[in-house]
């Protein structure tokens, strides 16, 4: 019986699968206790940022992992999706770059900024 993959590769999988747009990844242990890892990508409409973080929800619960909470769904502007570990921010293209979440979060992690750059 194969391991469950980790939470991270769980939630990119999911927003991969419906196409979430310029995903981010950001390792936040050294930053914050909230959570470990930040999932930030965007949608290109309201449906699409709904479904994006439900499809998030969904294979978690799939690979038995809880689900703390979603914050956003009616509005479909900015989705939170709280797996504990993991927290996802699915957001409208114009909600993303008003917010900047990126470097809010990306303190000096140079990882992350050269993985995003390829």
């Amino acid at each position: 019986m194969m391991k469950n993959p980790p939470l991270t590769d769980i939630a990119r999988s999911a927003l991969e699968d419906l196409k979430a747009i310029d995903l981010k990844i950001l390792d936040v242990r050294g930053i914050t206790t909230i959570t470990d890892t930040m999932l930030i990508c965007s949608g290109t409409s309201s449906r699409h940022v709904a479904a994006l973080a439900r499809n998030v929800a969904d294979k978690a619960r799939e690979a038995g992992l809880k689900v703390l909470g979603i914050e956003g769904l009616e509005e479909g502007e900015w989705v939170l999706v709280d797996l504990g570990d993991a927290v996802v921010h699915v957001m409208q293209v114009q909600t993303r770059a008003f917010y900047q979440l990126e470097k809010l979060w990306d303190m000096g992690e140079p990882m992350a900024k050269k993985q995003a750059n390829g």
